[in-house]
């Protein structure tokens, strides 16, 4: 049987869990997240189109851009039906 300080122990750790958890949450739902994804995606395209010739680099790579964004914005709605779906009781 476990003692009592191995049980404070362990909720502490569940407590610390929990707060890593609630921290890697907030930040995958961030509008930072989501913002400097797309920066990136808009890089790492327009070095891409650049490379490969193809003209209006600038312009080009704002199309993938806006459907990530586009993505991000609709695939909460996609979760929210699929968890339905799985999780009903």
């Amino acid at each position: 049987m476990p003692t009592i300080q191995e049980l404070k122990k362990e909720i502490q750790e569940i407590k610390e869990r929990n707060r890593k958890v609630e921290r890697d949450k907030s930040w995958e739902t961030s509008w930072t997240r989501k913002f400097l994804i797309a920066i990136l995606t808009y890089l790492v395209i327009t070095l891409f189109i650049y490379i490969a010739g193809i003209s209006k680099p600038f312009i080009n790579s704002i199309v993938p851009t806006i459907a990530f964004i586009i993505s991000t914005l609709i695939l909460p709605i996609f979760k929210r039906v699929w968890i339905k779906r799985v999780y009903k009781k």
